[in-house]
């Protein structure tokens, strides 16, 4: 299965569940898109997590083979196998691009990094899913500090998360530490995605 680059508003609608964190795709039509979007069905237990599944599956823009990859590097580590999958996924590149205000949205910032505009360590990176350490800087190239877009979106940017930081002189970002897990997706019951997977 590709990864889905339709409207997001609607799936929003549909998990009831706003993908891009914002709010905004509810805000108005807090209900199902379609002409049958407000009929009130029974959902099953499968239907339940895989519904929890598919709100991060979409949240983060990754398709459901690189999902499920990620999901089993995560039985791997130590600890808890949904936080950890959690840590993996918001240690990606465009993710972190994303955080950073550097894009308004997850798909611009992988946009930004597919397009080769950003830099790790100063090294050009245009693959969306590496991994980023904690330690590790990154900064865009000189070409995109100009795009109106990006300026644009920093200059919206109220709040970071912690765990990264911001050096507006030097237009670069650190990835200080793994994220803690009440500083992401709060509304994610995580142990629904490994039951799902633990079927």
């Amino acid at each position: 299965m590709s990864r889905y680059t339709g409207p997001s508003w609607k799936i929003a609608r549909r998990l009831k569940y706003s993908i891009s964190e914002t709010g905004k795709e509810l805000s108005r039509r807090p209900y199902a898109p379609g002409q049958h979007g407000q009929r009130r069905t029974k959902v099953s237990e499968f239907g339940v997590q895989l519904q929890e599944k598919q709100k991060v599956r979409f949240t983060y823009g990754v398709n459901e083979k690189q999902f499920k990859k990620t999901f089993n590097e995560a039985k791997k580590m130590a600890g808890k196998q949904g936080e950890n999958f959690l840590t993996l996924l918001e240690s990606r590149l465009d993710n972190l691009v994303y955080r950073a205000g550097f894009a308004s949205t997850r798909r611009q910032a992988r946009q930004l990094v597919n397009h080769g505009h950003v830099l790790v360590e100063g090294k050009r990176v245009d693959i969306p899913s590496y991994r980023a350490v904690p330690g590790q800087t990154f900064s865009l190239s000189e070409k995109a500090k100009k795009f109106s877009i990006v300026l644009d979106s920093l200059e919206a940017k109220v709040v970071r998360p912690e765990f990264v930081s911001f050096d507006e002189k030097k237009f670069e970002v650190t990835y200080i530490r793994f994220p803690e897990r009440q500083e992401i997706l709060n509304d994610i019951k995580e142990n629904l995605i490994v039951e799902f997977y633990n079927r």
